[in-house]
């Protein structure tokens, strides 16, 4: 072990010379450290964590800031990121499981308080690949922290904390609604201390209480209803733990809302559940907030006193929650059940838009998780995770389409999968016209899974008791065959006609222009998912099928390549200098970089080569030339010379299809539809996504309308009755045209014998075959944007209109 004068060391005789440590003793030299390739070792990414940024004089680039631990194997080192580099976190470039190497560093002392500092990353070159490192460390959590000398009593340091002293906690890497960190208290408290109860008052006493002086008696209440967490942290804002979540509560005299404060939060938010019974001191009364979401309680059948809410703060007054256990409570307290709405798929058509329900039933499908910036909300950015889910409950031949939000609940909502049941509560319906209904979440709504329903209130509500009934008569092999995971999902699809309002509504898709599309696709984050629409012409269309041999061969061999690397455009196969000159790739030097190796690449196949690994790149390049088929409009050749940018990211990836379900790959199916984990593990590791051919699809080039600018999307139409994306798809007869298709979202009819969910080359030529009638014809495209991780960003076309089929208002 080398000797150091300013590393502090809990462990003996490390194995080997360390990168980080040897770094870390030549940073007090210089204000800034750059490393030279060779010097730069690699080391792995087992943690990235994001908290709100603090306060600065100058240019605020970020909302967040991001701590990233790093080891080579023999030390751990948590390094602050440069806020420069935020944007690789945005785009999951940056990521936990990934080996980096790290090009420029400094070491930051906290200038307000001794002991505290810190190495700050300011260059940094990250990998694609899975690390080669992770594998070959056990644990890296038992590995010693780094911490330069003098600083090994700092508790920050030490502590699982940000590395901005004035931060407090950590948040959930790609949302701010769940509870991420040690300081999240699960599990039942003490033994209940014994209760008086003779001086309990009633909730109904509390209303004729408020504005005058009165010392408040304790209260003895049941939830009923609770909401997700809101965090409500901005800069400068003086409160460590800046959450607040509600309840509603009951005794025997009605319902009032309960709001729980700041730190209090990740004391007893996991414990005070549904169902659970609290025994309140010292809170507060104050008058309610209407400008927010209730849940609807009509079905409860009792009086709701809504002109106050009580309030538990952490001080002035410190409220004192008792959380008693259910074997303590006595029937003579009167307090009322739990009761629920459930509501079957086959009524689901009648109820109003709006109303609220609950629901249960088996999950066939489970897509990807996915996020939406929040509207309207200035600094901090926020964004929203949510996951599209079908379940069925035997009642009908349709399944229940299911919107779910995160609610809070990130150890059930990261595991829901096919074969699950699934309870979600106060879900809101909302009626499509020409279209099936579907349920979306509310602040309230709670989810439950398979593993997690012991103990909830709903256990014996008869319509679970039916409902597990049922699920007793199926055979599992039977209902596999109908699961998919992950893959690109929307709903409800678009409408017949397109309609422009005079001002933007809600729900309306947005149209842009094509200059305004290159600036969307630049500003995405990860899984952030956006529908826009642009109006212009298609100008090329290729249809690329993989032979299921060649695929197959070409894959196995490299686990992490995406077939959607290799995709060309539609238009790409002639005068490509010329092109691929004026392409700017939104002008990334990483991007040009990708671009120019899929050059080299190309150039490489070409050349003949006797290794059996060159043979099947061979292969590769034959299955896109021989078994495309393409056209392209007459003015085209023309007019692509004259056109200012191309942007070329309309490639169907392996995470825009979904995958069958099965029990072998659960683990893995569910690590590749969620988002990117905060914390490696190894198990993570051992759970490499599967990776499956792409499907045969179209490649489409749309020209805008004014003819600066043309953007390449991938149309994958419906083929099976069986796929997700079938439910709720108006299945009128068409003529198979490209403009049908285009229009319709599918092949007509759709195949129910359970193929392989592909054209025939009969089916696609002759498809191909009409697309001379795009000629000239000016249409509008609603397209489906979503960035995959680093450089991938998926273009779907959704529906395509023609003028004619467009309203406007």
């Amino acid at each position: 072990m080398e000797s150091s004068s300013c590393c502090s060391s809990t462990a003996a005789d490390l194995p080997r010379e360390s990168f980080l440590q040897r770094t870390l003793e030549r940073l007090p030299s210089t204000q800034s450290l750059k490393l030279a390739p060779e010097e730069a070792a690699p080391v792995a990414v087992v943690a990235i964590q994001r908290y709100l940024s603090e306060p600065s004089e100058g240019q605020q680039l970020d909302s967040y800031s991001y701590d990233v631990t790093i080891t080579d194997g023999v030390w751990r080192a948590k390094c602050f990121l440069h806020p420069s580099l935020n944007q690789l976190v945005h785009r999951n470039a940056l990521r936990t499981g990934t080996d980096v190497s790290v090009r420029q560093c400094s070491f930051v002392y906290n200038e307000r308080r001794l002991g505290h500092g810190y190495i700050c990353i300011e260059k940094i070159e990250s990998s694609a690949e899975a690390s080669s490192l992770l594998p070959r460390i056990k644990s890296p959590s038992s590995l010693p922290m780094l911490v330069k000398h003098g600083m090994e009593r700092s508790v920050v340091l030490q502590s699982d904390v940000p590395l901005q002293v004035s931060r407090k906690h950590y948040l959930s890497l790609w949302n701010n609604d769940d509870p991420e960190g040690d300081m999240w208290i699960s599990g039942s408290a003490s033994p209940d201390p014994v209760l008086d109860v003779s001086k309990v008052t009633l909730l109904s006493s509390l209303e004729s209480s408020f504005r005058v002086s009165w010392k408040p008696l304790p209260l003895l209440v049941k939830i009923i209803h609770k909401s997700r967490l809101r965090y409500y942290g901005k800069f400068g804002l003086k409160i460590d733990y800046p959450y607040q979540t509600y309840f509603e509560v009951a005794d025997q005299s009605g319902t009032m809302s309960l709001v729980l404060w700041n730190e209090l939060c990740p004391e007893y938010y996991r414990r005070m559940n549904v169902g659970a019974v609290l025994y309140l001191q010292n809170y507060t009364l104050k008058q309610s907030y209407s400008n927010r979401s209730r849940p609807q309680m009509d079905h409860h059948r009792m009086k709701n006193f809504t002109s106050v809410e009580l309030c538990l703060n952490p001080r002035n007054p410190a409220a004192v929650i008792t959380v008693v256990s259910p074997k303590s409570v006595l029937p003579q307290w009167g307090l009322p059940e739990v009761s629920y709405q459930f509501t079957t798929r086959s009524e689901l058509e009648k109820m109003s838009n709006g109303s609220a329900c609950d629901v249960i039933g088996l999950v066939t499908f489970v897509g990807r998780v996915e996020r939406v910036r929040s509207k309207g909300n200035k600094a901090p950015e926020k964004y929203w995770t949510y996951r599209w889910v079908h379940s069925v409950d035997g009642t009908s031949d349709r399944p229940f389409i299911l919107e779910l939000f995160s609610s809070s609940q990130p150890e059930i909502f990261n595991q829901i999968c096919p074969m699950t049941y699934l309870v979600c509560t106060q879900m809101r319906v909302c009626q499509v016209e020409g279209s099936l209904p579907y349920l979306t979440s509310s602040c309230e709504t709670e989810i439950f899974i398979t593993g997690y329903h012991k103990g909830q209130p709903y256990v014996s509500d008869p319509r679970v008791k039916s409902f597990i009934q049922w699920t007793k008569t199926l055979k599992d092999n039977v209902v596999l065959q109908k699961t998919a995971v992950g893959g690109h999902y929307c709903y409800p699809p678009p409408p017949r006609r397109f309609s422009q309002a005079a001002t933007e509504t809600s729900g309306q898709v947005p149209l842009v222009a094509a200059s305004d599309l290159k600036r969307e696709l630049e500003s995405l984050q990860y899984r952030e998912h956006k529908k826009l629409a642009i109006q212009g012409e298609i100008t090329a269309i290729r249809y690329t099928n993989y032979p299921k041999k060649v695929s197959n061969e070409a894959y196995s061999s490299d686990t992490h390549k995406d077939p959607a690397d290799c995709l060309m455009s539609p238009s790409s196969d002639r005068s490509k200098d010329n092109t691929r000159k004026r392409t700017n790739q939104f002008s990334t030097p990483a991007k040009r970089l990708k671009y120019k190796n899929a050059k080299e690449r190309e150039e490489q196949e070409e050349e003949e080569s006797a290794s059996a690994s060159e043979e099947v790149q061979h292969e590769q390049q034959e299955c896109r030339d021989s078994a495309a088929s393409s056209w392209e409009s007459s003015s085209w050749s023309k007019q692509r010379e004259e056109i200012s940018e191309h942007l070329h990211h309309g490639g169907l990836h392996q995470d825009s299809v979904s995958r069958r379900f099965t029990f072998d790959e659960k683990s893995a199916l569910l690590r590749w539809s969620n988002l990117q984990p905060m914390r490696w593990t190894p198990q993570a590791a051992a759970d490499a996504p599967p990776h499956r051919p792409c499907p045969g699809h179209y490649q489409l080039t749309i020209l805008g309308i004014n003819k600066q600018i043309a953007v390449d999307a991938a149309f994958l139409p419906v083929v099976r009755s069986d796929d997700p994306r079938a439910v709720g798809l108006s299945q009128d007869p068409h003529d198979n045209s490209m403009l049908s298709c285009l229009s319709s979202g599918f092949f007509c009819p759709l195949d129910s014998t359970g193929g392989d969910g592909e054209l025939t080359p009969h089916e696609s030529e002759e498809i191909l075959a009409t697309a001379r009638g795009l000629e000239n014809t000016h249409v509008v495209c609603v397209l489906e944007l979503c960035q995959l991780g680093g450089d991938k960003v998926e273009i779907l076309i959704d529906k395509v209109y023609r003028v004619m089929d467009v309203t406007l208002d």
